[in-house]
């Protein structure tokens, strides 16, 4: 039986495409699929061919001009030249790794704490987000002594065996870990209950319970505090305190995926976590730290961590590296200098309006949730029943393709666009996005 993901294979080029396709194009497809085999996914029915990115631009090998309103890998915009600068200096100098002394790594780390929480004051550095969260399971399992974890529905934390034991994203063909427990997304749309706050953490409740019912020991709670991979779910602001008061209740500990909310992102703060008034006991980040350079990071309480640290030495050879660590502290300097937090939030929320004025013109959506340049576009078959159009929302992202806007879908159903440029997105830039969701659904006949 063939099996379908959520997030791999909802938006993706498959099989059957390909008799639709250009020669040139045909003939990468059939090379990649020839030398890289069957696991790889690419975007859309007909793949984009990408050559060249300046800030939140793409061109293809024909030299036409994309929108890029789904990339969060190159946080600070494409090509940025302060990364650029500073990964070429630091790579004519040295790169190796951190069983030297270098300050690289020590000058931003100091650098990252002074945006954390004070009870937050350890780092340890990787090269992928998969890494990082595969390390704070560890962690977790070290300071609790239990085994399980908690994560939401459509969670997606990375691609390690203990991380994809516990990314239900990854479809029905990657099983979960046994010691892993899922809880319902937290969708202020569609859950039905008068404290979205109370209702989350009562699932969390659940499912420490059946972890205990079945002589599993309960060891800590991995969320990304957006739910991006769940729909895009960042309201109401406050709501996850109560579910992390019940993880601490219970002996376990919060962490918190800070991948795709983290570094200025929802512009309410610079990590998303702040916006619920809650302190975890890990951070993980990756992508956005080093706009496209590989390395991410595990951050946490001092106590927390030496349960793991103080009894197993941990190396990874490229993780805090010379060049790694310049392109990272190239992106934070450029987040403050550049007001990058301050600009997700003013421009996140004149994109969120425009596109709110959609809903006037197109019944189809049934609801527009964001906060800063982070927003879910929610499609529907009607807004009564509230029942999701999947086929609407992938036949939308093909249109916007011809339109020139790259983004994709994302939640239980498929039927969420994920909004989620790169923060050097301008004001100028929503008639182009807006302007294209709007013709995209005229054409097809919503």
């Amino acid at each position: 039986m063939v099996t379908r993901s959520t997030i791999m294979d909802t938006n993706s080029f498959r099989a059957e495409h390909a008799d639709a396709l250009d020669t040139e194009t045909r003939k990468l497809t059939d090379k990649r699929s020839k030398l890289l085999g069957e696991s790889y996914r690419l975007f859309y029915r007909k793949p984009v061919h990408l050559v060249r990115g300046e800030g939140q631009y793409l061109w293809d090998a024909a030299g036409d001009k994309y929108l890029d309103a789904y990339n969060n890998v190159a946080s600070i915009g494409h090509c940025h030249p302060a990364v650029i600068e500073a990964v070429y200096q630091q790579m004519k100098m040295l790169n190796t790794h951190t069983r030297y002394l270098h300050e690289r790594i020590l000058d931003y780390t100091e650098e990252l704490l002074a945006t954390t929480p004070d009870a937050i004051d350890r780092a340890m550095y990787m090269c992928t987000g998969s890494e990082a969260n595969d390390l704070a399971i560890r962690v977790a399992r070290a300071y609790s002594g239990g085994t399980g974890i908690i994560v939401s529905q459509e969670a997606y934390h990375g691609t390690s065996e203990l991380t994809s034991g516990a990314s239900p994203a990854l479809g029905s063909g990657q099983p979960l870990a046994k010691t892993t427990r899922l809880v319902p997304p937290p969708d202020l749309y569609r859950v039905d209950a008068p404290d979205l706050g109370e209702w989350f953490a009562d699932e969390i409740q659940k499912q420490i319970d059946d972890m205990s019912a079945h002589g599993i020991k309960f060891a800590g709670f991995l969320a990304d505090s957006i739910f991006s991979s769940d729909g895009v779910l960042p309201n109401p602001p406050g709501f996850l305190k109560k579910a992390v008061d019940v993880v601490h209740a219970n002996g376990g500990i919060f962490i918190a995926d800070e991948v795709q909310p983290g570094f200025a992102r929802t512009g309410d703060a610079f990590w998303g976590f702040a916006r619920h008034g809650v302190v975890p006991d890990v951070v993980t980040t990756g992508k956005p730290m080093g706009n496209g350079i590989p390395v991410s990071g595990l951050l946490a309480k001092s106590h927390v961590l030496a349960a793991f640290s103080d009894d197993i030495p941990y190396f990874n050879t490229f993780g805090g590296n010379p060049v790694a660590m310049a392109a990272a502290q190239a992106v934070l300097k450029v987040i403050k200098e550049e007001g990058l937090q301050e600009h997700s939030r003013k421009t996140g929320a004149l994109l969120l309006s425009e596109l709110q004025k959609l809903m006037e013109r197109h019944e189809c959506i049934g609801d527009i949730r964001g906060a800063g340049l982070f927003i879910g576009f929610e499609l529907v078959q009607d807004r009564e029943s509230k029942t999701p159009d999947k086929t609407l929302a992938l036949n939308l992202i093909e249109k916007l393709r011809e339109h020139h806007v790259l983004t994709s879908v994302a939640g239980p159903y498929g039927n969420v666009l994920k909004l989620r440029p790169p923060l050097s997105f301008q004001p100028s830039d929503i008639d182009w996005l807006v302007g294209a969701l709007d013709k995209s659904l005229y054409e097809l006949g919503k």
